[in-house]
């Protein structure tokens, strides 16, 4: 059998209803994988399961708020009900507002205090809190994993979107924290890895990346500029390093944060 094989494995994935969370399900899905998908939308989530299970008959979901402890127990409580235990969970809800991003024509100074605390908030708490509440599922007797959801924005500077920036920052050093945390507590038994997606067109950027008619926006062509590849990445670009990272294949890999950017992140721009 394939060490990439994650056949079986139980998987709990946060923001499965978003662009590159509904393709990640259903490679999952395909790949013989049972998949429980957290979302904040009740009727994109139902909609989403009835093609989800045309795959798979061990599919299913829960939509509430990830920053919400309370709703978390009650997913918790579901879980342990249909599964009793999970193997994978995968932190990749996040996303930014209108206040904490800084406007062409705006400064530090006209940021939304609030906005930055809600976008701090989602992505960093929306990520430390399902894995405080369901982590400890994982199986005494097998290897688990925890993969969080990184960014480009996370090691250097992005101009404007300052909270979404500070907060994957300290998703950042959350992933690396907590891996030495539980392979010091646990051994090998949970890792916990992150993927730094670089720029893939998303309901979050697609407005900040195009323009209407489908054109670049001068912040688009400038991302190409300085992307090796010249081109946005496709959604299913991301599902063999998440597959690698749930799998035995990456047996010694904990703590790290993995671009997946088609050479963004190497390139100096010149």
């Amino acid at each position: 059998m394939s060490t990439f094989n994650i056949q079986g494995k139980k998987i709990v994935i946060s923001g499965g209803t978003g662009v590159l969370g509904q393709t990640a399900v259903s490679y999952f899905l395909a790949q013989g994988a049972k998949v429980c998908i957290l979302n904040r939308n009740p009727d994109k989530l139902e909609k989403l399961l009835e093609d989800w299970r045309d795959i798979s008959g061990d599919v299913f979901g829960f939509s509430g708020d990830v920053t919400d402890e309370k709703f978390l127990q009650k997913v918790r409580a579901g879980i342990v009900e249909r599964w009793t235990s999970i193997d994978v969970l995968v932190n990749a809800a996040g996303g930014n507002m209108p206040g904490a991003v800084i406007q062409p024509d705006s400064s530090f100074f006209d940021a939304s205090v609030s906005d930055l605390r809600k976008v701090f908030d989602l992505n960093l708490m929306g990520t430390l809190l399902p894995t405080y509440v369901l982590a400890d599922l994982f199986p005494k007797d097998s290897h688990s994993s925890v993969i969080n959801y990184s960014s480009m924005s996370a090691d250097r500077v992005i101009t404007r979107v300052l909270g979404y920036s500070m907060a994957k920052g300290a998703v950042d050093i959350f992933t690396k924290w907590l891996a030495v945390e539980f392979a010091t507590k646990y051994g090998e038994r949970i890792r916990v890895n992150a993927v730094a997606p670089g720029f893939f067109l998303t309901e979050q950027n697609k407005n900040l990346l195009t323009n209407t008619d489908e054109t670049l926006t001068s912040r688009g062509e400038s991302i190409i500029q300085n992307t090796p590849f010249g081109r946005f990445g496709r959604a299913e670009e991301l599902n063999g390093i998440l597959q690698f990272l749930m799998s035995d294949a990456s047996s010694f890999m904990t703590g790290t944060v993995i671009p997946v950017d088609g050479g963004f992140s190497a390139f100096s721009g010149v």
